[in-house]
């Protein structure tokens, strides 16, 4: 046993010091060995029905070596997983490969959170958006963005330069679908925006979402074999209605006429992560009404988010379901951060808050519509989070932790973490042949 151990040791070593990560591939040593700490499952490249159990990459000893053996045998990059690293789980995990652009799909094994089973358009081929024009809202032209959303099968959306997407109405997404902004500069705004409406498996990484306004009273296609009558849309930059499996991370959202990312009528299985918001009112709304009590099970993370300058209040608003709001940089709200009403169960770790010089406002949370009798039995609570500037919370419920395990989607880092976790939030600079 003792030699066994030794051969093994010598294994590990011979990784962390010898060997760079090998990134083109959409699995390796390093990912299988940490995946569980990660908050998602170990994975096989393109699809994730061949999943197995992550303690067995660890406990099976001729599996590691396997991999090693193959990880000496490819061929040698200059990348290490373990140099480049900044703690924020999603980016570590994608991040250091200089050849994303040949990877990008790697992106969907990334997630955390309740959103993390999202796998967008991963087993798609690639589809390229070339026209920025939104001509036709019911029969689409090939090459552009509306003409890729709604088709059918999965489709991993990229842009083929720079541009400013100016929609004539809503953008309705069909499920199985990513679109990745990665390596150009890619606008959606001064129009309506995203809908996401009874689908599934929804990925939104790396847009800049901004300036959405409503639109309707038009009929627009959501398919290729259908399209119908949409009255008046609330002017959201992202708006999930019914969806489940919705992962939005590294956009840069501001000035929607409604909300920025707003998630109602029964949608759940949703991460929020690693966007940068700012110069908006009504931020992020999750749960429809008090009396839609089909939102009782909606389960949100919203993880290493800046809300930055001109944020008033919503950050988010929450009804009804399990909320995890971890490792956030708080640095601006008007009139408070964190608010809800119908009993949501809000688990808060991790957060910074720094509070304005406004006297008045220095409370993170917002018990509404209630009397002080109701919400005193709602499960509010703050956990490792760091008040600054006077800010407090307010918490309420009970103080057990097993009133949470409902609202826990992934272990916390510690606070004073947070500016190094979301020093990069909001879209990325991505360039051919370099990290992001």
């Amino acid at each position: 046993m003792s030699g066994y151990r030794t051969v093994l040791a010598l294994l590990v070593l011979l990784w962390i010091f010898c060997i760079p990560s090998e990134a083109s591939k959409t699995f390796g040593i390093l990912e299988k060995l940490t995946g569980a700490a990660l908050g998602r499952p170990a994975v096989v490249p393109e699809t994730k029905h061949a999943q197995e159990p992550a303690t067995k990459h660890v406990e099976d000893p001729e599996r590691v070596v396997e991999m090693v053996e193959r990880s000496i045998n490819s061929s040698r990059r200059e990348l290490s997983y373990l140099s480049c690293g900044t703690g924020n789980p999603i980016d570590d995990c994608w991040r250091c490969d200089s050849d994303w652009e040949n990877n990008r799909k790697r992106l969907a094994d990334c997630a955390i959170g309740f959103g993390r089973n999202a796998i967008g358009g991963q087993n798609g081929r690639i589809y390229v958006v070339t026209d920025p024009n939104d001509y036709n809202a019911v029969n689409p032209r090939p090459g552009t963005l509306r003409h890729a959303v709604i088709q059918t099968e999965p489709l991993w959306i990229i842009f083929q330069r720079d541009m400013v997407i100016q929609l004539k109405e809503e953008l309705i997404m069909n499920s199985y679908k990513t679109i990745d902004g990665r390596g150009a500069n890619v606008h959606i705004a001064n129009g309506p925006c995203i809908t996401v409406q009874y689908v599934h498996h929804i990925i939104i990484h790396g847009i800049h979402i901004h300036d959405c306004k409503p639109a309707g009273n038009a009929m627009v296609r959501d398919s290729p074999g259908h399209y119908g009558w949409r009255t008046v849309s609330d002017g959201d930059g992202v708006s999930i209605f019914g969806g489940s499996n919705i992962w939005v991370d590294h956009c840069s959202l501001s000035n929607c006429a409604d909300g920025l990312v707003d998630a109602i009528r029964g949608s759940t299985a949703i991460t929020v992560s690693n966007n940068y918001m700012s110069h908006h009112n009504k931020v992020m709304l999750l749960g429809h009404s008090d009396d839609y009590t089909q939102d009782v099970n909606m389960q949100v993370t919203i993880a290493y988010n800046h809300f930055g300058e001109g944020l008033v209040q919503r950050m988010p608003r929450c009804r009804h379901g399990y909320f995890h709001v971890v490792n956030n940089d708080y640095t601006h709200w008007e009139m408070y951060a964190i608010g809800g009403s119908a009993n949501p169960t809000i688990n808060s770790q991790g957060n910074r808050f720094l509070a304005p010089t406004n006297p008045f406002s220095k409370e993170v949370t917002k018990h509404e519509d209630a009397p002080e009798s109701k919400w005193r039995q709602w499960n509010w609570r703050s956990d490792g989070d760091q008040m600054l500037n006077g800010a407090f919370f307010t918490p309420s419920g009970a103080g057990a932790s097993s009133s949470y395990s409902k609202a826990s989607s992934l272990a916390a880092r510690p606070s004073s973490l947070v500016p190094s976790l979301t020093t990069n939030a909001g879209v990325l600079t991505c360039r051919s042949g370099s990290r992001c």
